[in-house]
């Protein structure tokens, strides 16, 4: 009989690669939001992680996670959780919280929902946030609640752009200013110019709808980040 190929780890498109690359070696990861569990089980084969809790609202995807730790047996590894956002989580269980494929706004309301105590138990805790929508709502929200951006990896995945940010509890708060919302830190990388242009254009399609004031507005803020986009660094 011919040999059977080693079983490989799943292929992470790129918004989990570009999450997984933010990961760091020898943490304790949660992956909240888990869906078919490819990111937990990819972190489980690179050995990067001493633990990954995966967790999922929902039964279904849950279960589909499973199926895959167990057919990569990475079962000592990885742990399945159900339940809604941070609350499977206890103060101080992991260093390194994924929360992917929501939108900004449903991010917001998970952080929300964990009490002061969660976020004081690790003052090293890193949030990696892949916002599916609304990612200036969330730029702002991070800047008003405490969070400060550390840095973020603009991608595109079948065919769309997103932004991974890379995130940390300080308790400092600020009100940033509309440009920061839209452009935050993702002005590097081979996809930041498309990203940017994206971004412009949605200021652009809110602006075909909204009053001879708020159009002006949002057509100047389409405008700068215009600008930043033809300025970013590959």
């Amino acid at each position: 009989m011919p040999e059977s190929k080693p079983l490989q780890p799943p292929v992470l498109d790129a918004r989990l690669a570009a999450a997984a690359a933010y990961v760091r070696p020898g943490c304790v990861a949660a992956d909240v939001g888990c869906d078919h569990g490819r990111l937990s089980v990819a972190l489980a084969a690179q050995g990067k992680c001493r633990k990954i809790i995966a967790s999922d609202i929902r039964s279904a995807p849950l279960a589909t996670a499973q199926r895959l730790v167990t057919l990569h047996g990475c079962g000592d590894v990885v742990e399945c959780r159900l339940g809604a956002g941070l609350s499977v989580l206890r103060p101080g269980e992991a260093d390194d919280i994924v929360i992917a494929g929501v939108s900004g706004v449903t991010v917001c309301g998970m952080l929300e929902q964990a009490p002061e105590a969660f976020y004081a138990a690790k003052p090293d805790m890193r949030f990696i946030f892949i916002p599916a929508t609304k990612h200036p709502f969330l730029r702002r929200w991070l800047a008003q609640h405490g969070f400060t951006l550390l840095d973020e990896t603009p991608v595109l995945a079948a065919g769309r752009y997103y932004t991974v940010m890379h995130a940390a509890y300080t308790g400092g708060t600020k009100t940033p200013d509309p440009l920061w919302c839209v452009v935050g830190r993702a002005g590097r990388g081979p996809h930041a110019a498309g990203y940017l242009a994206r971004e412009a254009m949605l200021l652009k399609k809110e602006a075909r709808g909204a009053a001879p004031e708020e159009s002006k507005r949002l057509l100047a803020l389409a405008a700068a980040v215009e600008e930043a986009a033809n300025t970013c660094q590959a």
